[in-house]
């Protein structure tokens, strides 16, 4: 009688999960093959079947990463009003950085030394962007916003970005309220600014 076979699609989910688990709650320097093994109750081996190696296992996490803020913004809803609906995808963005902080280190500033992301990686960002250059378009279709819609989406992906780093890290404020006013400025100023032809 053949042996079950042990390295399922649903082993492989599980995995995954159990790493991102580990990965919020302990941090980048916890983030062995051996620790998420053990959180996942298999084997080293079973990982590197499954992942190939850790540097896999962190090219999926970088990959899951992505998927989840693509879902995430999903949750934009369109108004009337285009402008809004851009600081409302940025006010999304915040809210995905603050809840996942050291999953957005690893999809956005590269803390494992064996995981350099290669053009395939670099495109897993794909979803995201389209659905930003989606509104900033909305919003140039409107005489809203003046310029080119992927150049728009990258610079106020950038901000969104710049922002959140500063404020997990306290850069940005002492409070809840001039930490928002902060970030209310400065999208509104981009956008401001962008809005001129």
């Amino acid at each position: 009688m053949p042996r079950t076979k042990q390295r399922t699609p649903e082993l492989r989910e599980h995995v995954l999960s159990v790493a991102l688990e580990l990965l919020a709650r302990d941090g980048v320097a916890a983030f062995t093959t051996r620790n998420v093994a053990r959180e996942a109750d298999t084997s080293p081996p079973a990982i590197y079947e499954l992942f190939g190696d850790k540097s896999g296992l962190v090219r999926e996490v970088f990959f899951q990463g992505f998927r989840m803020l693509r879902r995430h913004l999903g949750a934009v809803t369109q108004t009337e009003d285009p402008r809004a609906d851009v600081m409302q995808l940025m006010a999304l963005y915040r809210s995905f950085v603050r809840q996942n902080p050291v999953l957005c280190e690893v999809m956005f500033s590269r803390p494992f030394t064996d995981f350099a992301p290669s053009g395939s990686e670099l495109n897993a960002s794909g979803s995201v962007r389209t659905l930003i250059v989606q509104q900033v378009r909305r919003c140039i279709d409107a005489g809203l916003l003046h310029g080119d819609e992927i150049d728009i989406a990258n610079v106020l992906v950038a901000l969104a970005q710049g922002l959140a780093a500063a404020e997990s890290t306290r850069r940005l404020g002492s409070s809840r309220a001039s930490v928002d006013r902060r970030w209310a400025l400065a999208v509104g100023a981009v956008l401001d600014g962008l809005s001129r032809p």
